[in-house]
């Protein structure tokens, strides 16, 4: 497997300080408060990302180097599109950190003000098209109209820009994760088969599955009476081109109506175990994670997802590597990446790998995964992202297969119950 070419621009060690006589004049009263300062990072085609700043009061004291407050990811045609000037954008493209005070959000429908004090801007350069690592800026610099006015020190911002080589595999499902597809490796215009989805929802366990042991036997009735009350005895399995089973998902919880509602609710969500072939036997199956699902209602319904990473032998609840939102209408992105989520403050074990990596700490952190879906009710084909470095081989990225299917498949597992279905009565039955 060949991996895609990306770069990973990290933005960290963040810190403002003010001194006196700045600060009076900007009329910063409490310059300390740690909830006051933001700032708005900008990059040409990708959604602007705010964050706070904390404030430095002592001059001797300098921010985490380590500490991540952002990431862009870019592929290779990102990078061409930024360096290639652009007629009504300038004839080059910037990184842009716009520092302001103001509280970030909203009060009784109105956003709150800001008072912008200065911005950075680091231009973007032929060393971001190179694929090595490159440290763009690093330390203090002076932010502001009157800098040096008067030869006054005005406020001034500590940050840490960083470019690093991030190659991934990239991968999609040919079809609806319900029509059993082809899993395509995608490498530009060039479309590799690599592995077959086997999407099945019996509710009978048959004698020879070799997941039997965490399977629940029901009995088989009206599909569509069935689906009013509860949703169970789905299963994907992934296969790899030798028709081999290397990876599987299959619901362990049912995911039912909360009581006094149509939907899954967040006190009883539905659960997905992800599997994988044991190494102790043939026919033997090994508990990788589990990832529960249920409805949220707002504004604008939204699905969550949460996965958590299972110990040896899956005895515990395990490690929460991810908790997210996706539109239930539109789809949206699940992902594991240390750098944009705080659950995952311990790197993601490779599933046939030693799964060893904490003496090597933040440096195996970052992206590991993520998966792009579409919302109810539309044809979903999910296309998956794969660090390089978190896949020493094949059956690495058949268990994330399983995992994008079974989160593909919860945004229709959480539809409200009152709703009919897209899927036929047997066009999807096994």
């Amino acid at each position: 497997m060949d991996p895609q070419a990306f770069v990973r621009l990290s933005i960290g060690s963040l810190g403002l300080r003010i001194p006196a006589a700045a600060s009076k004049s900007m009329h910063a009263e409490n310059p300390a408060s740690s909830s006051s300062w933001l700032c708005e990072i900008r990059l040409r085609g990708f959604p602007v990302q705010t964050t706070s700043i904390p404030f430095i009061s002592s001059p001797e004291f300098a921010p985490d180097p380590h500490n991540i407050a952002t990431c862009f990811y870019l592929e290779e045609s990102d990078v061409k599109a930024l360096l290639a000037p652009k007629c009504f954008h300038g004839s080059h493209a910037y990184l842009e950190i716009a520092v302001s005070k103001g509280r970030q959000g909203f009060h009784c429908g109105i956003s709150s003000k800001k008072q912008q004090i200065g911005t950075f801007r680091l231009r973007v350069g032929p060393e971001w098209g190179e694929g090595k690592p490159v440290l763009l800026h690093s330390g203090w610099v002076g932010i502001g109209k009157d800098k040096q006015e008067g030869g006054k020190l005005g406020p001034e911002l500590h940050l840490r820009v960083k470019l690093d080589p991030d190659p991934r595999y990239v991968f999609q499902f040919e079809d609806e994760t319900t029509l059993s597809p082809q899993i395509v490796q995608l490498q530009g215009s060039i479309k590799q088969p690599i592995f077959s989805c086997k999407f099945s929802r019996d509710r009978r366990a048959p004698q020879l599955d070799p997941i039997n042991n965490y399977w629940k036997t029901t009995s088989l009735g009206n599909d569509q009476e069935i689906e009013r009350r509860e949703r169970k005895g789905w299963k994907v399995m992934i296969h790899d081109l030798s028709g081999s089973a290397v990876a599987a998902a299959f619901m362990a919880t049912p995911f039912v109506p909360s009581t006094g509602c149509d939907r899954v609710a967040r006190s009883n969500p539905g659960a997905w175990l992800i599997v994988r072939p044991d190494a102790c036997g043939p026919d033997s199956w090994q508990p990788w994670g589990k990832l529960e699902a249920w409805r949220e209602r707002g504004v604008r319904d939204s699905v969550c997802c949460r996965f958590h990473l299972l110990s040896e032998g899956g005895q515990d609840s395990g490690l929460l590597v991810s908790e997210m939102l996706i539109s239930a209408d539109k789809g949206g992105e699940f992902f594991i990446d240390t750098d944009r989520q705080t659950p995952a403050a311990t790197p993601v074990p490779s599933p046939q790998s030693s799964g060893d990596f904490a003496a090597v700490g933040a440096v195996v952190g970052g992206f590991v995964m993520n998966c792009r879906v579409q919302g109810e009710g539309k044809s979903s084909k999910p296309l998956v992202q794969l660090a390089m470095r978190h896949v020493t081989c094949v059956e690495d990225a058949a268990i994330f297969m399983a995992l994008a299917a079974a989160v593909d498949l919860s945004i229709e597992a959480c539809r409200p119950f009152g709703r009919k279905s897209r899927w036929g009565t047997t066009r999807h039955s096994i």
